[in-house]
């Protein structure tokens, strides 16, 4: 092998390892879809809250099927440019007055959930 040969070699070789790096370099937007849900309106939620003081609180859901009108599903997806996307989910349910019954999914209940509206 001739080193026209072995440099041209060596330099494809060295392009196409160097993709990995060089796709590190270009910049990539945060990609934020859904309900975005701070610990502040997790801690304003109570037991016993009507749909509407639910959805003043945190907005509108992301899905509430037709079938079970009494479940609200608040998805937040993330993606960080280079890194790994992040889910969160919260599922409220409602009894059939309509009103706040529990509370399930990524985030912590507040300290106050339990204690009645007044």
């Amino acid at each position: 092998m001739n080193w026209k040969t072995f440099a041209a070699l060596a330099l494809s070789v060295s392009l196409l390892g160097g993709c990995s790096l060089v796709e590190r370099l270009v910049y990539r937007i945060d990609i934020n879809q859904g309900n975005y849900l701070d610990e502040k309106g997790i801690d304003n939620l109570r037991y016993g809250m009507n749909q509407e003081q639910v959805r003043y609180v945190l907005g509108s859901p992301m899905l509430v099927e037709p079938e079970y009108p009494n479940t609200w599903y608040y998805v937040f997806y993330h993606k960080p440019g280079h890194h790994d996307p992040e889910q969160k989910n919260l599922i409220l349910k409602f009894d059939a007055n309509r009103q706040l019954i529990s509370m399930s999914g990524d985030y912590q209940t507040g300290t106050n959930f339990n204690k009645p509206l007044n």
